[in-house]
């Protein structure tokens, strides 16, 4: 089924001119739902070439979908960004353009990795009201990722800092220049998994494991080749951010001194339903229920959290199988409200 999609621009609150790609579905007689990609990709992450795809199945359920295109996304040229940013400046937009739009007083969103980090602080900050229901994938509050993982913050982003503003899957396909050649190699050398040479620059990026965003088994080929031209540009400088949140184990602003996101109380009243591949390899496990067990304290039994067993980071979205195992709980979570 192919998916049809207009175009809505939108400028975030600091003036960056983002997007929403809103699904063109007669069928649409429920309230909107926004999906929110992660860093590296842009929203066509939630599209791949499968009839059985997660815009497929909310659009088969009735809901009227929107995809968001944060600062972050792919579709834009580089540029530097910190979570604080996106949060502050993007959702708030992308979220009262999607209510401008439908009339509707209310919306949902399912969110994923960065886009998901970032859209957690807009909403304990009480910056989008209108969200009162949340899914989200991966990671949400409390960012804890492998050892290795945390070595490679630490260590590598700061001198790879020195080179390169941003890294790039990409390379993988084509380096165009001579330090980017010699990431190259350095990836070719340590990951010997049976994945496209883009596959394995995301490994390389965003996690420990071999590879580290979705279990092999779980992809079928033509997802894998599809997988090579979704990934491009992710700047150094959200990984410098993401270093200190790990640190603390807790998001944290960027700004030196300036405090942490879970230091006091939500400003929200949404309910967060939270998911987890027990194999992911980028944020293990442990980083929702780190999140579940803070909002659970607060507000004991209003969130869920989901823990799935044969899936890691984003075959959660992508799994040849997730439109049986992950879309029918995300769904009736929605129902639910």
């Amino acid at each position: 089924m192919s998916h049809y999609f207009e175009t809505i621009p939108f400028e975030s609150l600091d003036g960056f001119q983002c997007d929403l790609k809103h699904l063109l579905s007669p069928s649409a007689t429920k309230g909107p739902v926004l999906l929110v990609h992660g860093a590296g990709v842009s929203s066509n992450i939630f599209n791949p070439p499968s009839s059985n795809n997660i815009i497929h199945a909310l659009a088969e359920a009735g809901y009227d979908v929107w995809l968001e295109n944060w600062r972050g996304s792919v579709d834009f040229e580089p540029n530097e960004w910190n979570l604080d940013q996106v949060a502050l400046n993007d959702h708030p937009a992308a979220v009262r353009k999607v209510v401008e739009r439908t009339g509707s007083k209310e919306i949902m969103a399912i969110i994923h990795c960065q886009g998901s980090t970032s859209f957690m602080i807009s909403s304990i900050l009480g910056l989008i009201p209108e969200v009162k229901l949340i899914i989200s994938n991966a990671v949400s509050l409390h960012p804890v990722v492998p050892f290795y993982s945390k070595i490679k913050l630490k260590l590598l982003v700061p001198l790879v800092s020195k080179f390169f503003k941003y890294l790039d899957p990409q390379w993988g396909l084509r380096a165009p220049d001579f330090k980017s050649e010699m990431i190259l190699r350095v990836v070719k050398a340590t990951h010997w998994e049976k994945d496209s040479m883009v596959g394995k620059m995301v490994s390389f990026t965003y996690g420990s494991g071999f590879p580290a965003l979705w279990e092999l088994d779980n992809i079928d080929d033509k997802t894998k080749d599809w997988i090579q031209y979704e990934f491009a540009h992710v700047p150094l400088s959200f990984f410098s951010h993401m270093q200190k949140c790990v640190a603390n184990g807790a998001l944290i602003r960027h700004e030196e001194g300036a405090g942490g996101y879970t230091e006091k109380a939500p400003m929200t009243k949404a309910r967060f339903v939270l998911f987890a591949g027990k194999k992911n390899k980028c944020f293990l496990p442990q980083s929702q229920e780190n999140t579940f067990e803070y909002l659970n304290k607060l507000q004991p039994g209003l969130h869920k959290l989901y823990l799935l067993e044969d899936y890691s980071h984003l075959d959660v979205f992508f799994g040849k199988n997730a439109h049986k195992d992950v879309f029918p709980k995300m769904i009736n979570e929605l129902e639910l409200g």
